[in-house]
């Protein structure tokens, strides 16, 4: 029999438990930002600025060139680099929360589960990036674990999932049970699913969302969607225009969650947030959406997008997360890429 994490008393972190460090892929591949590519760099260097005030950062890069060419904007922006670490690991691309280490951890021990990474089942170019979990896992000298179903290893991002730390996930059915489009796991039911889930990540229940949102070329991550705010909230995009493309889908979403429940029993109180203008760029609709914020232990940043609504949701974020700041970060530049905050981030939890 295979051990599991949740076997051994290991479990996921909710996002706003105590970090050690955020982990980071340093931009390089251009075809992300075509045409925009020269902004980002910067984008990441604000990010970091942000960070490092509560903890390390640990930037991945493919080279020493690649390395010096960070360093330089981290200095430029202000960043402490006594707390910046860097990891030369080759990727191929930046998206760290979805090939990035994911971590569980026990009461003394943290370890990494080396989930399958297929390039969210639609991109070629991703032979280095699934490498990514075991090298950051050596390279820390912690467990790693190598989840399954069945026999086959079981494929996931972390943009995929939210956890509350207690024991309950938040998914969308898009993403996790498609078949057809971009199938993760080809052939798994959702009861199949649910115990990988249950068995790697430490959770006991799982709650499902119909759809993401349009543009996001991930097939439905859930951190464009929805996202705990505490152990009991959970934030969940909202479309008030009835002939947005996203309106049916969001609505949906709603009332699915009229339904759900905790790992307590509870009902989980639900707080409505505004989803941007639809951002085009190139003819092609983008994911912006405030839900791809991310918590660290100084600030939780969420992305902006010169819209009215920016505002709007700073406001409801800060009303109900009130432990650390809520700080904006432009990011109108940084979705051209099909992804911002919570997508380049990834948190190694504190033991």
């Amino acid at each position: 029999m295979t051990t599991t994490p949740a076997s051994l008393g290991f479990r996921m972190p909710a996002e706003w438990e105590g970090h050690e460090a955020t982990w980071l892929g340093w931009p390089h591949n251009k075809q992300d930002w075509p045409g925009k590519f020269p902004p980002i760099p910067w984008v990441y260097g604000e990010i970091a600025r942000r960070i490092v005030p509560g903890e390390n950062v640990r930037i991945i890069v493919n080279s020493k060139p690649h390395e010096a060419s960070a360093k330089r904007v981290l200095k430029k922006a202000g960043v402490d680099l006594a707390r910046v670490e860097f990891f030369r690991f080759p990727t191929d691309r930046g998206w760290t929360r979805d090939f990035g280490p994911m971590f569980v951890k026990s009461n003394n021990e943290l370890a990494v589960n080396e989930f399958g990474f297929t390039g969210w089942a639609k991109y070629p170019n991703h032979k280095k990036d699934r490498h990514i979990h075991a090298k950051a896992a050596k390279a820390l000298g912690v467990r790693l674990f190598h989840p399954k179903s069945g026999k086959k290893p079981f494929v996931l991002e972390g943009g995929a999932i939210d956890v509350n730390g207690l024991g309950t996930l938040i998914t969308t059915e898009e993403c996790l049970l498609d078949q057809d489009t971009q199938a993760r796991n080809p052939g798994l039911n959702r009861a199949e699913v649910e115990q990988a889930l249950k068995e790697w990540l430490g959770v006991t229940t799982i709650l499902w969302f119909g759809k993401g949102i349009e543009g996001d070329d991930t097939h439905g991550h859930v951190d464009d969607v929805a996202r705990f705010a505490d152990p009991g909230t959970i934030i969940l995009c909202h479309e008030s225009d009835s002939t947005d493309k996203n309106y049916r889908a969001l609505e949906e979403n709603f009332e699915r969650a009229k339904d759900m429940q905790l790992e307590n029993g509870s009902k989980p109180e639900i707080i409505p947030l505004p989803m941007p203008e639809p951002l085009y760029f190139s003819g092609l609709c983008l994911p912006a959406s405030y839900a791809n914020f991310y918590f660290c232990n100084a600030a939780v940043l969420v992305p902006t997008f010169n819209d009215p609504n920016d505002r709007k949701a700073l406001g409801i974020l800060s009303e109900v997360i009130k432990d650390r700041p809520v700080i904006g970060i432009h990011a109108v530049d940084l979705v051209w890429g099909f992804g911002t905050i919570h997508c380049l981030t990834q948190q190694q939890p504190a033991v």
